[in-house]
């Protein structure tokens, strides 16, 4: 689920210029001969076109992002136990191959801190270190794509894509995407895991939107629930807030792991 993070599109602000820049008109004139600034409104792109500058966008972010900072916020709870926990951190990454987890806080039952919070982290870690983020792109050799039509998104208008994996893989999905009509930034992905990543997990049912900040798009917030042969019903919600993308430092893969192991004590 969260591999997404890794794998986000950015739109490229060139590309979308050219294609805009000769759609303003000239300001209309009062008469006193004085311009009068009206708002512009920009044309949107067409469906084939959006997801080809989606497309184009998360190659180019794959290799122009060398790493950022947030502040992430998980929580996690059981259902049918009502057992609860929250994680406050600060995640780092470093392309292409360091994620790092300090803990700021934590609060809550116990278990859930460690199967359900450290386990999911854990894995992103995994998944970063193996540097295997291209395995769940949202990409045209990992996915097929339908459209499905104009949706609002909070307000945005948005072209809707059904989505089906083309390997049977852990990470990738079955489900939609919305893509930004005006420029073709990812703007929200949802759906359920195509292939469960534990014989425990039955599956996953996710949400997952995304925001542009410094010219690059990542996610800020996933809501999932997974459905357990053990505990039942896991809903994590997670945050991800004061975004800055910077250029990679030394972290080590040594490093990374410690990080998590502090969690865990």
């Amino acid at each position: 689920m969260m591999a997404l993070v890794v794998s986000a599109a950015t739109t490229s602000r060139a590309q979308i210029s050219a294609i805009d820049e000769n759609s303003f008109a000239s300001s209309p004139i009062d008469s006193s001969g004085e311009a009068i600034s009206l708002p512009v409104l920009l044309p949107h792109l067409s469906p084939d076109l959006a997801l080809a500058t989606c497309q184009r966008a998360l190659q180019e972010q794959s290799s122009e992002l060398a790493g950022y900072t947030a502040t992430t916020v998980i929580e996690a709870e059981l259902t049918d136990s009502a057992q609860k926990a929250e994680f406050e951190l600060k995640q780092h990454y470093a392309a292409p191959g360091i994620l790092q987890f300090t803990p700021i806080h934590s609060s809550g039952d116990g278990f859930v801190k460690s199967n359900v919070i450290v386990r999911l982290l854990q894995s992103e870690v995994e998944h970063v270190q193996k540097r295997e983020q291209w395995k769940t792109a949202i990409n045209f050799e990992n996915y097929k794509f339908s459209y499905r039509g104009k949706a609002q998104l909070n307000g945005t208008a948005a072209h809707v894509y059904e989505v089906k994996p083309r390997h049977k893989r852990v990470g990738l999905f079955k489900g939609r995407i919305y893509v930004d009509a005006g420029d073709g930034s990812l703007l929200r992905a949802q759906g359920r895991i195509a292939k469960s990543p534990s014989f425990f997990i039955k599956r996953i049912d996710f949400v997952q939107d995304y925001a542009t900040i410094g010219g690059f798009t990542v996610p800020v917030h996933l809501h999932s629930e997974a459905q357990t042969r053990i505990v039942g019903k896991a809903v994590v919600d997670v945050l991800l807030k004061d975004y800055r993308p910077e250029i990679a430092s030394a972290y080590s893969d040594e490093a990374s792991a410690r990080s998590i192991s502090d969690i865990t004590k």
